[in-house]
């Protein structure tokens, strides 16, 4: 897809440092040997640096990776120390200790968190709460920012669009929603999409009622008193907010209505609907979610997921490290 050979060129000469932590795992190494061929990210592997070794070179990949064993790491002392000041009084030594030695996740949490690496994918072998919680409790959100969200990059030839969030809030509030908002533009920005952005909903302008329209409105609001300078535009029903000639109809003058790029969904029901029945009935590839809202950049993956989309996911993340 062009959207990824654009990652890649803006990734030449950043180095950028990704932690895989379920680095014994095949799909992770096919996406090593990928992005060392491919790319200059570099990935750094958790696990047993004898079968990671003997893996890769196999497969004719010799150097440009790392490999850090969590059970032999010089600086985890230093690790534990960290973590425990993190939790601020949630955590004692030896629950710190116990926790980086038995899960990967929160080893990699810190790694990012210690700025050895720029980001964390993991989530093939391991749930999304698994994934998550590690990144919510040490890396935290970024300053203004409540909650993560999470978006998806939808690509079919070359039309590029991002909806959010369709997997992590599931009835956001308006200052939520808002929040959703903001941060998908920053998203689309990292994918080169220029942000018009549609708060979506079963009314345009008024033309229906309920207490799901005023939230959207309210948000809407909301959004455009905290950033002045975004394009953005709501309530909207999709049709208005992609469709030029329904736009005229329905939204005239709006800015937004009939060439959005960035869709927000009121709520995770009509998200997760959304971006499957673009993906299935649309043709549209779906990438994501994309965790925004963060410190640093950490993503999950799905435990369906193939080599191809760890490869993704990796650039995706090293981008959102760059781009911060």
């Amino acid at each position: 897809m062009e959207v990824f050979e654009n990652l890649k060129a803006n990734l030449v000469g950043k180095n950028a440092r990704i932690v895989l932590p379920e680095g014994e795992e095949p799909r992770i190494l096919q996406a090593t040997k990928r992005l060392v061929k491919e790319t200059e990210v570099v990935p750094v592997l958790l696990g047993n640096p004898e079968k990671i070794k003997i893996y890769l070179e196999i497969e004719g990949v010799m150097d440009g990776y790392e490999v850090i064993d969590p059970q032999h790491y010089p600086q985890f002392e230093e690790m534990v120390t960290t973590l425990v000041e993190r939790r601020k009084g949630k955590m004692s030594e030896e629950g710190a200790r116990k926790i980086l030695l038995e899960d990967v996740n929160y080893f990699g949490v810190m790694l990012v968190h210690m700025g050895y690496v720029d980001g964390m994918v993991s989530g093939a072998t391991h749930s999304t709460a698994a994934t998550v919680r590690p990144a919510l409790q040490i890396i935290k959100t970024r300053p203004n920012v409540s909650r993560t969200s999470g978006a998806f990059l939808m690509v079919r030839g070359t039309e590029r669009y991002l909806f959010g969030d369709c997997a992590i809030n599931i009835n956001p509030d308006a200052e939520a929603l808002a929040e959703i908002a903001i941060n998908s533009a920053i998203t689309a920005k990292m994918f080169g999409i220029e942000p018009k952005i549609a708060m979506l909903s079963y009314s345009t302008k008024g033309s229906g009622f309920g207490e799901s329209v005023d939230k959207v409105v309210e948000a809407t609001k909301i959004a455009h008193d905290l950033r002045p300078d975004l394009e953005i535009d709501g309530e909207l029903q999709f049709d208005a907010a992609f469709h030029p000639e329904t736009a005229a109809l329905k939204a005239p003058g709006s800015n937004v209505a009939g060439q959005a790029t960035v869709f927000i969904f009121p709520g995770i029901e009509a998200g997760n609907i959304g971006y499957k029945i673009a993906e299935r009935l649309g043709g549209f590839a779906a990438v994501g979610p994309v965790l925004q809202g963060l410190n640093k950049p950490v993503n999950d993956l799905s435990r369906g997921c193939n080599s191809d989309d760890v490869y993704k996911l990796t650039l995706i993340t090293a981008a959102q490290a760059v781009h911060q």
